[in-house]
């Protein structure tokens, strides 16, 4: 089967035929731009917009297989620091049997449903996109085997927990690199502050309401770690003191370095002091999660690489890849 038929037979079971037609989730277009690569084009219903997707394919597509969800950070693939710029993604899972699925919008969102429209970044339902509408798209397009897992960096290693606890037996796994699951404290909150309003020139409230209210609360992973029993849990951040690939053979610019060096090690190690919180709670409860505390490193892309590399034995059992 097509895309493009796969995309008309999944709008038309999507939708009674005595019911008006509403806007469903389809796909759009998909250009191959690569043997195992494509990019694809998917239409939200739930956003009215047209979502472009990167898409790798498994080295086999004769047997059914999983899908890794892997999300950008804070510029959601919309500019350079994106996985399928920064990392060697496309050569990694080369060899590998498993779809990988990356959206390349939703610049500081969160990836997670807004309460109100935002003026400067419109109407965002992320969590009904990721969560219901593409795993159809994506299952009714490709071989898929039915088993998902989901991956982010740092602010979007926040939205893959939500993302999980949201949609409770959706992904077999979630791996979160440097995020900072605590997003109802005053430290949470700031930091997310920094990503929507500092950085992207919206209005926080308007995604979870009232700063410290409930959609707040409801949307921190800390406090709704419960939700998570039953996933394959991998977690990671560093230290944020100089690593590796915090030297000028890795970064020649000293600029660069230097900001990489200063700006991503407070980041780190802030992101840090988070993924103990929930690693603590994580304890408590009983929860069995993999936890990786590099000794060093910032938040910076070669280390959200190497994070890939290690978890995915994990990520891959889950799914069957």
């Amino acid at each position: 089967m097509s895309v493009a038929s796969a995309g008309v037979l999944l709008a038309s079971t999507l939708v009674p035929t005595d019911a008006v037609a509403a806007p469903s989730s389809t796909v759009v277009s998909s250009t191959p731009t690569g043997p195992q690569s494509a990019d694809v084009v998917v239409h939200s219903a739930s956003m009215n917009r047209d979502i472009p997707l990167s898409v790798l394919m498994p080295k086999d597509r004769s047997k059914p297989a999983g899908v890794l969800y892997l999300l950008n950070g804070a510029g959601g693939g919309e500019d350079s620091a994106s996985w399928q710029v920064k990392t060697d993604i496309a050569s990694f899972f080369a060899n590998k049997n498993v779809y990988v699925i990356t959206p390349m919008q939703g610049a500081f969102t969160y990836y997670t449903d807004w309460e109100k429209p935002d003026e400067k970044l419109g109407v965002n339902k992320w969590s009904t996109f990721l969560g219901k509408e593409l795993p159809q798209v994506v299952d009714a397009t490709y071989n898929t085997n039915g088993k998902n897992s989901i991956a982010g960096i740092s602010s979007s290693a926040t939205s893959v927990l939500n993302l999980a606890i949201e949609h409770r037996g959706l992904y077999k796994s979630v791996a979160g690199y440097s995020g900072c699951a605590s997003t109802s404290t005053d430290m949470g909150i700031l930091y997310i502050r920094m990503v929507v309003e500092s950085r992207g020139g919206a209005d926080p409230e308007n995604m979870w309401g009232p700063y410290e209210g409930a959609g707040w609360k409801k949307h921190d992973p800390i406090l709704n770690a419960s939700k998570l029993r039953g996933v394959s849990l991998y977690l990671s951040a560093a230290t944020g003191l100089p690593g590796k690939y915090d030297t000028s053979a890795y970064v020649p610019d000293p600029s660069v370095l230097a900001d990489q060096i200063a700006v991503g090690g407070s980041i780190e190690a802030a992101t840090r002091v988070c993924t103990e919180m929930l690693a603590s709670k994580l304890s408590d409860l009983r929860i069995p999660a993999t936890v990786d505390r590099p000794a060093a490193g910032s938040h910076s892309w070669r280390y959200w690489e190497d994070q890939l590399h290690k978890s995915w034995p994990q990520l891959a059992r889950s799914i069957g890849a």
